[in-house]
């Protein structure tokens, strides 16, 4: 099934360096949705905290076995399919895993837990239905199954790496892959010798600078094999560095077009980090559908418990848009930070150019729109980059947090930012007159034609007549305070009014005409 791995799947991706299974007392066909980080404190939480996949970290053989007894009396959906730890070795664990079914994956003890997690997730995220494997870069290749297919080209191993290094995706080792490879799928860093010496043959800077492929000769007294490496930089825009593909010669000599393969993989890997990158992950999907964002036929308590928030009580749903030019996006961690010091269960998400946040469990708006302006102000001190934001609150139940994020929506659609922070209650006059106003201007039976007449009148004789009748109404009629405004005598706007009438063949002394205008004018 498409956007679905088995626990196999997943085993397999990762390196034999990184994981062992250890048991699978159900097997390991069933389907993995997600993956989650628990240390000794979340052990004692209340059932279904854990994840399909369940990373223990700091967490000793004791802790697991007991938690084991208790998960043996909970009921299958409560426990995670697999517990990944560093302690899995004894009788003691094999044995509650075989009680609990639950499989027990063993983790080498240098392999650093966040990145364990962020390559599991990219697993999650990246996996896709695939036709038979024709040897080409196809449209919906992933990072692994790229590496693997360089792999295959080049007769070489490979490991795609992010611009800092971290190792996105490889492809399978053999009996000749050397330190440094297995070092870095484990999350560490290579020898310092050998590292010290990339650096002052310039090979790093080579790999920032251009698109060339750079041969790395083996270092035999390190015990370095002979590499090839390619940049990976942004398609469109500025050369941005996204990472580096290097492959690793192993007992056989590289392919004599490994270059050319480089190359080609340099361009894929590109779009596939930026799509990557651009594309939510499944908890971000998750709190969209929440948010109404993903269709109708949502399943709310469904929702709400994969999320591990509460299923029943009020809520509060904030929405922040940009005031000027900047990608929103890079403020989302700020709002998430700001979020979750505030209220530990809150969730945040990027849709489009707006960014939200959903607050369970907030029984009154006043607290929310307080965080909200203190949000946005802290956040504008350290950026420079300001936020307005639309307060719902409350909302009497998860069931309206689409209804809500659709209000927050009207409210940042009509308003400026004036106002920081608003809400509907409070901008009903902007929001409502703005929709009025989008309704005519979508209708082109609604909009009056002699308005337009008007215009051309005033570019024809260059006069003007529309900023005349602009102030005068703006005025509410007032011909010397709009006169004032305009800088001309009375008698001259006087004069321009009348002329204006005749113009659009109407009397402004009728209120109907008046508001008619107006609407005309505002848009």
């Amino acid at each position: 099934m498409a956007n679905t791995v088995s626990l196999r799947s997943m085993l397999t991706s990762l390196h034999s360096a990184v994981v062992e299974l250890v048991l699978a007392p159900a097997g390991t066909d069933m389907a993995v949705e997600s993956v989650a980080l628990l240390d000794a404190d979340d052990l004692r939480l209340p059932p279904g905290t854990s994840s399909d996949l369940t990373l223990l970290v700091g967490v000793t053989e004791a802790d697991v076995v007991r938690w084991f007894d208790d998960l043996a009396l909970r009921p299958v959906a409560d426990r995670p399919l697999a517990v990944l730890t560093k302690v899995a070795g004894s009788t003691a664990l094999s044995h509650g895993a075989r009680e609990t079914g639950i499989a027990l994956v063993a983790v080498h003890q240098q392999t650093r837990w966040e990145l364990l997690l962020s390559m599991m997730r990219g697993v999650l995220d990246q996996v896709r239905s695939h036709g038979p494997d024709d040897g080409t870069f196809g449209a919906d290749t992933d990072l692994y199954e790229l590496a693997q297919t360089v792999a295959s080209l080049t007769k070489g191993m490979v490991s795609i790496e992010d611009e800092r290094s971290h190792v996105l995706a490889y492809s399978a080792s053999d009996d000749a892959a050397d330190e440094l490879r297995t070092l870095s799928i484990l999350g560490r860093e290579g020898p310092a010798d050998y590292l010290r010496r990339l650096h002052e043959r310039g090979v790093f800077d080579r790999l920032r600078r251009t698109d060339d492929v750079i041969d790395v000769p083996a270092d035999t007294e390190l015990g370095i094999r002979r590499r090839l490496a390619v940049g990976i930089r942004r398609i469109s825009g500025s050369p941005t560095t996204l990472g580096t593909i290097w492959v690793q010669e192993g007992a056989t000599p590289l392919a004599a077009d490994a270059d050319a393969v480089l190359r080609g993989a340099s361009a894929v890997a590109a779009r596939l980090i930026t799509r990557i990158a651009n594309a939510p992950t499944n908890e971000a999907l998750q709190i969209q559908r929440l948010l109404g964002a993903r269709g109708g036929g949502v399943d709310v308590p469904s929702l709400a418990s994969a999320l591990s928030i509460p299923t029943s009580g009020s809520a509060a749903v904030v929405g922040f848009a940009a005031c000027g030019e900047f990608e929103i996006s890079a403020l989302a961690p700020s709002v998430r930070l700001h979020a979750s010091a505030f209220r530990r269960d809150s969730l945040v998400t990027t849709i489009g150019e707006r960014i939200y946040a959903l607050f369970p469990g907030v029984a009154s708006g006043t607290g929310i729109a307080a965080w909200t302006a203190d949000a946005v102000g802290r956040i504008e001190t350290r950026t420079s980059l300001a936020l307005r934001a639309a307060v719902a609150a409350p909302i009497a139940d998860l069931d309206g947090v689409a209804v809500a994020r659709f209000e927050v929506d009207r409210v940042l659609d009509g308003t400026t930012g004036e106002v920081r922070v608003t809400t509907l209650e409070e901008s009903r006059t902007s929001v409502l007159l703005g929709e009025i106003l989008e309704l005519i201007a979508n209708h082109e039976q609604l909009r009056d034609p002699r308005i337009a007449a008007l215009d051309r009148y005033d570019a024809t004789n260059d006069s003007r007549m529309r900023e005349s009748l602009v102030s005068y109404l703006g005025c509410f009629g007032d011909v010397r305070a709009a006169a004032e405004r305009l800088h001309i005598h009375p008698n001259t706007l006087r004069y321009r009014i009348r002329r204006v009438e005749q113009i659009l063949d109407l009397d402004l002394g009728d209120s109907d005409a008046r508001l008619l205008v107006e609407l005309q004018l505002r848009m």
